[in-house]
């Protein structure tokens, strides 16, 4: 049986449990930084992770061998752990949105999840969610 060839990219979103503004600048740096750590040891493509006070944005590429859920449930449960770990008193909303992202748009993406601090200066999540789930 010849490999498969997947190249399936997605914008991940996910909020603190009731959308507590409790991700401090402080934490999301190294809460982001120890994410990224923890995907290239667990073979998550995990392109880029950045967020405000309330929730989280990922850009991941999926393997043949992998799922949405399964990827969202170890980040989230690894970010969890080590909210938890470091004393951090932060919880995550239960779900999450998962979005496909085509090849045109990764480059956009990518800065549109660098940029978020930026983004909500002028647009609030609920804002945001609806942009994003918006079918063109």
């Amino acid at each position: 049986m010849p490999k498969s060839f997947v190249n399936i990219w997605v914008h991940v979103i996910w909020t603190t449990k009731n959308r507590e503004p409790r991700l401090t600048k402080s934490i999301r740096f190294k809460l982001f930084r120890h994410m990224k750590e923890y995907a290239v040891r667990n073979k998550i493509d995990l392109d880029i992770i950045n967020g405000v006070e309330d929730h989280v944005h990922c850009l991941i590429r999926i393997s043949s061998t992998q799922s949405i859920s399964a990827i969202v449930s170890k980040l989230k449960g690894e970010s969890s752990f080590w909210l938890t770990e470091n004393g951090y008193k932060i919880n995550w909303q239960e779900g999450y949105g998962a979005f496909s992202i085509d090849h045109q748009s990764i480059l956009g993406v990518r800065k549109y999840i660098y940029d978020q601090e930026q983004h909500h200066q002028e647009r609030s999540y609920p804002e945001e969610i609806k942009e994003l789930t918006r079918i063109k």
